[in-house]
């Protein structure tokens, strides 16, 4: 009989272990390409977020449909497609949510992450073709990252001919970066890393600047790195009529004072960002096929560890802004 391989996770403090399951006879099953690690899984392994267990983590993967070949990506969320949420435009918030790479293994959804050698993908999961063209490092991330960075920009106006502040210089704060200035926006990213800030100017970035060194007056702040000293400072960078989306700010930290008198006076937008809509997925794959010739996205993503090396992976370190995990190893 078929089977699969995944790497069952059972909390903090222990190991990965391999598990062989047979192959499900009903539902979507993909095979998997190629993962990466999301920092959100570095948060998982290391205690600071919450998650059921067992588990399969992972939830940024490229992999192919068994029964047709076609090469897919899919959302790290599952919707009813019925509830006041889902009805309401929100199914990335729907009240019956499943995420992939965040549920507890069971019997009628196993294959339920992407650390395995295949996934089964449940009727509400957004599936977008993948060209052939594009690498599998580059297109593995778009399920999380580059999907939440369209939603993003999603969230306000167009950025055409406006200063725009980016906070944080990880993978979704250089994708932001490459997006806002293919639309035209004077890009200025902040990173307390100065390799992370030259990293920004290859993707776009207009300039870079020292989280001490903020401006002031600019149309949109756009914060992806979680310090709360970074919303602060979003905020207080924000002109007359400005926007701030935050969107690192995902798992708990000390709360940020706000001056309602300047948001009121000001004009201001201050707006949360959290999971995506369908069609920000496919902006996303939409976005690297005709950008990662332009923008260094495949230098983003180390050399593969195997199924079985997932504790390497997770404890790797260098410039590199995502591990990868090839599941066929």
């Amino acid at each position: 009989m078929p089977t699969a391989r995944y790497a069952r996770w059972d909390g903090a403090g222990r190991p990965f272990e391999l598990v062989e399951t047979p192959l499900p006879s009903d539902g979507l099953l993909v095979e998997i390409e190629l993962a990466t690690v999301c920092g959100s899984d570095l948060h998982t392994v290391a205690g600071h977020r919450s998650a059921p267990t067992p588990t399969i983590l992972g939830h940024e993967q490229v992999g192919r449909v068994v029964a047709t070949g076609e090469r897919v990506v899919w959302s790290v969320t599952v919707s009813c497609g019925q509830c006041r949420r889902c009805t309401a435009g929100r199914p990335q918030k729907c009240l019956l949510l499943r995420k992939f790479g965040h549920e507890r293994i069971d019997a009628d959804w196993t294959l339920n992450g992407g650390f395995a050698t295949h996934a089964v993908l449940p009727p509400g999961t957004t599936v977008v073709p993948v060209p052939a063209a594009l690498p599998a490092a580059v297109a593995a991330p778009a399920s999380c990252a580059t999907a939440t960075v369209a939603a993003v920009l999603d969230a306000v106006p167009p950025v055409a001919g406006r200063r725009v502040l980016v906070t944080g210089a990880g993978l979704l704060g250089v994708t932001v970066t490459a997006m806002a200035a293919s639309a035209g926006a004077e890009v200025i990213v902040s990173d307390p890393d100065p390799s992370r800030r030259a990293l920004a100017l290859r993707f776009g970035a207009a300039s870079v600047v020292a989280p001490s060194d903020l401006p002031t007056g600019v149309d949109v702040a756009l914060e992806l790195s979680g310090s709360p000293a970074a919303v602060a400072g979003c905020l207080d960078s924000l002109d007359v009529g400005g926007h701030a989306v935050l969107a690192g700010s995902v798992f708990p930290g000390p709360a940020v004072p706000v001056d309602p008198e300047r948001v009121v006076r000001n004009l201001l937008t201050v707006t949360g960002v959290h999971n995506y809509r369908p069609e920000h997925l496919g902006r996303a794959v939409s976005f690297l096929a005709s950008h990662h010739e332009r923008y260094p996205f495949a230098e983003l993503v180390a050399a593969p560890f195997g199924l079985s090396e997932l504790e390497r992976a997770f404890a790797a370190t260098g410039p590199a802004l995502r591990q990868a995990i090839d599941p066929s190893r």
